[in-house]
């Protein structure tokens, strides 16, 4: 066929097109529930060598399409992401392939969903690299009325659905171009077309039976978004000035005589000194706005430090005589001076954390500079307590990338959180879909945890999301404003909540089961 290349790049685009358009355009994320198909198609039709480098073209155009705008916070961070992702996923795409060689029947196609879920699993618990941005579940994020069943499975049952519905639908294909459909009794056909739109719409079905708890407890909430560019935040204003702009914008808008918690994005305060929170500048001022408003309670983010006398953790550094850990943190206060803390746990590779320490700090070293982030995160996930006199509100903050965690902030609930809280500052990529993105994962997460959301972005997106993931209160990009509100207050718990990814666990099992048994197969055969 002499058309035939062109066919087989025709197919890789299309699937890379399919795959990214939930990522691209709101309210797509039914596209992927048809995205594998024709790369599945070019992958039975492939003849001869070379067909890695073809698959791995796909995932690298998709992650390409879908995260590009990387680029414009660290251009050797987005080259890294986008390729070692797309090498991550073609080196799942080929295990499967060979698989495909042992095993018979459809255990190939469920060894490669198995397969893929279970990496998706450990880049979200395990992994120090990692990047879990594209787990198919997140494909839903801007179509959350088809998946509220998330709160039973979490967004990992998002791309079980996606490859049941990808394979379902190629299934169909293969067996009507084969002619094995037609040698089929009718119950047979019937039964075949049945389940296959099981597959793509029975989810669609479910998600309206879901319901959500109803809040008979609000707190009044005041979103600050003092929209700062970062990349000139101490070029134009000193902290000081921040703190300034940040409080002369929300002053208005705070209740008197009712509780409010009062919000500022990711790491507004610089150079805070935990041990000593009086020695920081920004804390005073704070301290003294909030006498005037004593209902509040203020949340806000600021780049901390610990400072001990002998060195406590492998990223520690030295400054003075003293050594110093550095911390991306939330907290939390109020007129009494009183100061909690959370520490960001999942930190961004590179601009963050430096992964496996052990390894990588001696090759930093003998390249000549600090060339990684070197922030600690604190080992288990904790709440923080927003307290009026009427009582204290428990609530759980995702600091930015933590909110792409599913199963991680499942972990506030657990600790008793009633309401669900995300700081971060989005203002790094520009005007591009990363941040779009990136909101829209907090969606997911009210679904999961069935929690209210309040996100405050330095730059936007800010907002209050329901339990339902629907968004209630939206502020724009790339303004000054304020976004008030009521936020509920829950206490139910979701099945994801109490047990867990069971569709991560399953899958993993299923992978080793499968693994196993190709490898199995292949020693009988080689023995034979």
């Amino acid at each position: 066929m002499r058309n035939r290349p062109l066919i087989f790049a025709a197919a890789g685009v299309l699937s890379a097109l399919l795959l990214s358009l939930p990522w691209l355009v709101p309210h797509c994320g039914a596209a992927a529930l048809v995205g594998f198909v024709p790369l599945l198609v070019a992958e039975r039709l492939w003849e001869g060598k070379g067909f890695f480098l073809y698959y791995f073209g796909v995932f690298l155009l998709w992650n390409a399409f879908t995260t590009w705008w990387i680029w414009n916070a660290t251009p050797g961070g987005a080259v890294f992401a986008i390729v070692a992702n797309a090498l991550q996923m073609a080196l799942v795409f080929g295990s499967y392939r060979l698989a495909k060689r042992r095993l018979g029947s459809v255990l190939p196609y469920i060894y490669l969903a198995a397969a893929w879920i279970a990496w998706e699993k450990f880049y979200l618990d395990a992994a120090q690299i990692s990047w879990p941005w594209l787990v198919l579940g997140n494909a839903f994020a801007d179509t959350t009325s088809l998946v509220q069943w998330y709160s039973v499975t979490g967004h990992l049952g998002g791309s079980a659905w996606v490859w049941a519905a990808n394979l379902a639908v190629f299934g169909i294909m293969v067996a009507l171009s084969d002619g094995r459909m037609t040698a089929w009794n009718a119950k047979a056909r019937a039964a075949a077309f049945v389940g296959a739109a099981a597959a793509v719409f029975g989810p669609m079905a479910v998600s309206p039976l879901i319901r959500h708890q109803e809040a008979e407890d609000k707190i009044d909430v005041v979103i600050g978004q003092p929209n700062l560019d970062p990349y000139m935040k101490f070029r134009s204003y000193t902290q000081e000035q921040q703190d300034r702009i940040f409080l002369d914008l929300v002053s208005p808008y705070v209740p008197e005589g009712r509780p409010s918690l009062v919000m500022a994005p990711e790491t507004f305060t610089s150079s805070f000194m935990l041990h000593d929170p009086a020695s920081n500048a920004s804390f005073g001022r704070y301290r003294l706005w909030l006498q005037e408003h004593p209902d509040a309670n203020l949340l806000f983010g600021a780049s901390a430090y610990n400072v001990d006398s002998r060195r406590r953790d492998i990223l520690s550094f030295r400054h003075g005589n003293a050594w110093l850990t550095s911390r991306n943190s939330a907290i939390v206060t109020d007129t009494s001076g009183r100061c909690q803390v959370f520490h960001k746990s999942k930190l961004v590779v590179g601009t963050e954390l430096t992964p496996y320490p052990k390894l990588f700090l001696p090759l930093e070293k003998l390249l000549g500079g600090d060339l990684m982030g070197k922030c600690v995160g604190q080992d288990k996930v904790s709440c923080l307590r927003a307290e009026y006199p009427s009582g204290n509100v428990v609530f759980g903050c995702a600091v930015c990338y933590e909110s792409v965690y599913g199963a991680y902030c499942t972990a506030y609930v657990r600790e008793g959180a009633r309401l669900m809280t995300v700081i971060t500052n989005d203002a790094w990529w520009g005007n591009t879909p990363g941040y779009r993105q990136h909101f829209n994962y907090s969606r997911l997460r009210a679904i999961e945890t069935d929690r209210w959301v309040v996100r405050c972005g330095n730059t936007g997106i800010s907002g209050i999301i329901g339990p339902d993931g629907k968004v209630l209160e939206k502020g724009p990009w790339w303004e000054r404003a304020v976004i008030t509100g009521k936020a509920g207050l829950l206490d139910g718990i979701t099945p994801f909540v109490r047990y867990g990814d069971i569709t991560g666990r399953a899958a993993v099992l299923l992978f080793f089961l499968l693994a196993a048994a190709a490898l199995l197969r292949g020693r009988k055969t080689s023995n034979s």
